[in-house]
């Protein structure tokens, strides 16, 4: 077992990331999650995002001479004496021969990219460590890395997605039986001064607030399973006809979807931009393994003083992995997901959390 608290950011910064040859968009619009961990020996500190959308531990370099290296916490591999360099994907345990070649792997990240070279080290979650490959920036656009405040990102989906097995540190953790049970657990925390956490080996029945119910993964990959539909007023909207698809992204700040179904979603949820109608909204449910998954307005309506937006934007991600949604924040504050391995399988309940205005009073998801 592992809890790492996540610390959390507001922020009004917008950050598209989307992946070579698995394009996928992402945008940190008002919250980003965040927390510790230490790679090498001794241990070198990094602040990262968790993320259950990418399949890669990516970490700024010392050899990186970019500003948005340069603002942030860079690996040392010369300080490391467990380090070794990677010199290709395919066989992530071969070291990099003496004046041999070695892969540079360049990753897009909508508003800029980075490139990086291959290094195995430790890396460690709390007390939790395991070894295992990672990508290790050279170059960084400024844009947007140098805004952001964490250093790197922690890829926690399924090894598909990861550049080759070794390079998927949660597998690594399994392999190396260093868990007590092949899952992780994930709590957002519903406001800024509210705890967040992961959870490396089991899930807390402290964290819900009712039943926790299984949804199989449909397609490997992302943490992906089928949606029924989709209802409003408690009322499905027949917009899914029996294929929609959803994967559940820790490194999302908004939810997303298909364009034409979230425009139709849009039109007719009907939020007034000058917020006018905000205590009239309906609810939103998701139907996901015969429950509902209900959202209020007060979950999927961004307020401020410059008044209401959904917290619903268009992603066009093309087949085989699309058309998907992507349940991001909104979603994961209102609802605590378990992560499991072994079952392929993703678990929901509703988190509990200490005031009734943050939702822990709110229905239970409702079975169809």
């Amino acid at each position: 077992l592992a809890p790492l608290s996540l610390a959390q950011l507001r922020a009004r910064q917008r950050l598209l990331r989307s992946r070579r040859a698995r394009a996928m968009c992402k945008a940190v619009h008002a919250s980003e999650y965040y927390g510790k961990i230490t790679v090498g020996t001794p241990p070198q500190e990094f602040l990262v995002v968790f993320d259950t959308g990418s399949g890669n531990l990516l970490l700024p370099s010392k050899q990186c001479k970019d500003e948005a290296c340069t603002s942030h916490k860079r690996f040392d591999a010369a300080a490391s004496s467990t380090s070794s360099d990677i010199a290709f994907a395919d066989s992530p345990d071969k070291a990099v021969e003496k004046g041999g070649d070695r892969d540079v792997v360049t990753i897009t990240f909508g508003t800029g990219e980075i490139s990086g070279v291959f290094i195995k080290d430790h890396v460690c979650m709390g007390h939790i460590c395991t070894h295992g490959d990672f990508v290790a920036a050279t170059e960084e656009s400024d844009e947007p890395f140098s805004l952001v405040p964490f250093d790197g990102i922690f890829g926690l989906s399924l090894p598909q997605m990861s550049e080759a097995p070794h390079f998927n540190v949660f597998d690594c953790m399994i392999r190396d039986k260093v868990l007590k049970s092949n899952m992780f657990a994930v709590y957002f925390g519903a406001t800024d001064t509210e705890e967040s956490e992961i959870t490396f080996g089991e899930y807390k029945k402290e964290r819900m607030a009712g039943e926790l119910f299984w949804v199989p993964v449909s397609n490997p990959g992302y943490w992906q399973v089928e949606m029924e539909d989709i209802v409003i007023h408690n009322r499905p909207q027949a917009f899914c006809h029996g294929n929609c698809q959803v994967a559940v992204d820790t490194g999302t700040s908004l939810m997303a979807g298909p364009t034409d179904i979230v425009n139709g979603l849009i039109d007719k949820l009907a939020v007034a931009s000058n917020c006018s109608n905000y205590n009239k909204l309906p609810n939103l449910g998701f139907i996901v393994g015969g429950h509902v998954l209900e959202l209020t307005p007060e979950d999927y309506v961004d307020k401020s003083e410059d008044g209401c937006s959904v917290a619903l934007m268009t992603l066009d991600i093309p087949p085989p992995k699309g058309p998907l949604f992507i349940f991001g924040d909104p979603f994961l504050r209102k609802y605590y997901t378990v992560y499991d391995r072994q079952e392929l399988r993703v678990g929901f309940a509703l988190a509990a959390h200490p005031s009734p205005a943050a939702g822990a009073s709110k229905p239970q998801p409702s079975k169809l």
